[in-house]
């Protein structure tokens, strides 16, 4: 079986989120080399390869708009700040950690605590139970990174209607896909 850990650390994540990762694969069903590479590249692009597990603020214009978007669940004044984007794939609004907390710990303590969503391991398990909850797998499987970009961050379309950093998760899917030829010895 191949590490998911060494694939991770091999793309430059940092040795404890590398095995935090794994973890959220296991936990996940991120278990083809497929979903791996797919999950591995969308983490990497969304969050620097770890360096941004919380949303950098200036406010941007598209952060501004995070206040009181109720598809979000951002209804309370404040909202868009406090529960901006955290962990391995950005997790945003206030329904979506209220979902992530009562799927992971059965309560409402990442609404309570928001930057719990980016500290280890929750940084990784938001990644993979938004992977899951969103079936990200299944496009994964059929090695269709443009759907897996879209069903993780359709983003701001360049200007070709792309979207947000196509050519950037291209390149950390194939780091992804050749560190684990490596290591299968392909």
């Amino acid at each position: 079986m191949v590490s998911i850990e060494t694939v991770a650390a091999g793309m430059g994540f940092s040795p404890a989120l590398a095995l935090a990762l794994e973890q959220a694969c296991h936990r996940f069903g991120i278990n083809t080399e497929l979903r791996v590479c797919h999950f591995l590249a969308q983490v990497a692009h969304e969050s620097g390869t770890g360096r941004w597990l919380k949303e950098l603020w200036g406010p941007t214009p598209a952060q501004t708009r995070y206040e009181g978007r109720k598809d979000l669940g951002n209804t309370r004044p404040g909202d868009g700040f406090r529960f901006r984007g955290r962990g391995g794939i950005q997790l945003t609004g206030r329904d979506n950690y209220a979902k992530y907390s009562l799927a992971i710990y059965g309560d409402d303590r990442a609404v309570r605590s928001p930057d719990l969503v980016a500290a280890l391991p929750d940084a990784a398990l938001a990644a993979g139970y938004f992977w899951s909850r969103d079936g990200i797998n299944a496009l994964a499987d059929r090695d269709d990174l443009l759907a897996v970009s879209r069903a993780v961050n359709l983003g701001s379309p360049d200007s070709k209607g792309m979207p947000n950093g196509l050519e950037d998760r291209k390149q950390k899917l194939k780091l992804a896909k050749a560190g684990y030829a490596r290591l299968m010895g392909r």
